[in-house]
C-alpha cells in the first residue's frame, strides 16, 4: 500500500483503545483510553499519511477519541458495531479479541476507502458547545426511560411500595423539567439561528430541534439520498433476479428517526405540504405506515435543503 491508502483500526474499550495500522510501519498497540493517551495516539499517527480511521460506536467510550483525532486532522468513521462484525464473518473471521477486533476494523477501513461515497461516513468534529447539548438530549431520553419503567413497576406494585415508587416518579419528573430547562437554554445561546431554522417547519418542535442540532450535525452537509441513508428513511431494494421483494428502510440512527416520526406525525396533521403529500399517497393505496415513513423522508430532506440554502420552510423546498 501507498501511504495514500493508509488505515487504523481502533477497537475501544472503557479503559482502553487497540489500534492495528495497514499500509504502514506500525506494530499494534494499545493506549489508555484518556486525554493524555489520545494525544499520543494523535502525535503517532500523524506523520503516517492516514487516510482513514474506522472505530465503532461503543455507547460514547469512543467521542472524545474521535474528536482528539479529528483535532489532529485525521479522518474518522465512526461505525456500527453490527456492521463491522458482519463485516468480520463476511471474511471469516469468526474470533473476537480485542486485537483482532483492531485488525478487523483496519481492514473494514480498507474496504471504505473505495468507496465513491466515503465523505458521507466521515464524522463531523463536535465542538464542546454541540457535545454539551448532544449530553443533555442523551440525559433527557435516560430520564424519560426512567419514568416510563416506574410507571410501568407502578402498575403491580402492592400497596406497601407505592409510596416510594410515586417519590421516584415525582423526582425523575423534577429531573425531566430541569434537563428540558437547561437543553432549551443551551440552544437558545448557542444555536439559537440554526434552531429557528430548523422549527420554522411545522412539526418541528424544541425538542426534535434540539435532537437533531446535537445528534446530526451531517444535516446541510449531504444531499438528500445521503442524509435519508444516513437516518435510515431511504428506502432498500430487495431484488434477486426476476423477484421484486418489498422495499423497506434499516440501519441508520434509531434515536433521530424515533424523534423524526413523532415530528411527521404532528406533521402529517399540521403542516400543510406534508399532510397534502401523506394524504396523496394514501390515496394511491399505500399502507400507513409506508406513508408515513415517505413523510419522515420528505420532512428529513427538506430540512437538509433548509440547512443548507440557511432558508426557513418553503414549500419550494420539498423537491430539493
Amino acid at each position: 500500500m501507498s501511504a495514500s491508502s493508509v488505515v487504523v483500526g481502533i477497537d475501544v474499550a472503557k479503559a482502553h483503545v487497540d489500534v492495528s495500522v495497514l499500509g504502514a510501519k506500525f506494530d499494534a498497540q494499545r493506549f489508555d483510553n484518556e486525554a493524555e493517551a489520545h494525544s499520543a495516539l494523535a502525535a503517532a499517527l500523524k506523520p503516517l499519511g492516514v487516510a482513514l480511521v474506522v472505530m465503532e460506536a461503543t455507547g460514547g467510550y469512543e467521542a472524545v477519541l474521535a474528536c482528539a483525532l479529528q483535532a489532529a486532522g485525521l479522518p474518522v468513521a465512526v461505525v456500527n458495531p453490527r456492521q463491522a462484525r458482519d463485516f468480520a464473518k463476511a471474511m471469516g473471521r469468526l474470533a473476537k479479541t480485542d486485537t483482532i477486533d483492531a485488525r478487523m476494523l483496519a481492514e473494514f477501513a480498507a474496504t471504505l476507502l473505495r468507496r465513491d461515497d466515503l465523505a458521507s461516513l466521515l464524522r463531523p468534529m463536535a465542538d464542546s458547545d454541540q457535545q454539551a447539548l448532544a449530553a443533555l438530549v442523551t440525559r433527557r431520553r435516560q430520564l424519560l426511560s426512567m419514568l416510563l419503567s416506574e410507571r410501568q413497576r407502578m402498575q403491580l406494585a402492592i400497596a406497601v411500595v407505592r409510596p416510594s415508587i410515586e417519590a421516584m416518579i415525582e423526582a425523575i419528573r423534577k429531573q425531566l423539567d430541569e434537563v428540558e430547562a437547561q437543553m432549551v437554554s443551551h440552544v437558545q445561546t448557542h444555536f439559537q439561528d440554526l434552531d429557528k431554522l430548523l422549527r420554522s417547519a411545522s412539526g418541528i418542535g424544541p425538542v426534535a430541534s434540539a435532537t437533531l442540532i446535537a445528534e446530526l450535525p451531517e444535516l446541510g452537509k449531504l444531499n438528500r439520498r445521503e442524509i435519508a441513508a444516513l437516518v435510515g428513511v431511504a428506502p432498500m431494494a430487495n431484488d434477486s433476479g426476476n423477484s421484486r421483494g418489498r422495499r423497506r428502510v434499516q440501519g441508520g440512527r434509531f434515536e433521530i428517526r424515533r424523534v423524526l416520526y413523532m415530528a411527521t406525525l404532528t406533521a402529517a396533521r399540521h403542516n400543510p405540504a406534508i399532510k397534502a403529500f401523506y394524504n396523496r399517497l394514501k390515496a394511491a393505496g399505500k399502507l400507513t405506515k409506508v406513508a408515513l415513513v415517505a413523510c419522515m423522508r420528505k420532512l428529513l430532506t427538506t430540512l437538509n435543503a433548509m440547512v443548507k440554502t440557511n432558508k426557513p420552510w418553503d414549500k419550494s423546498l420539498l423537491g430539493a
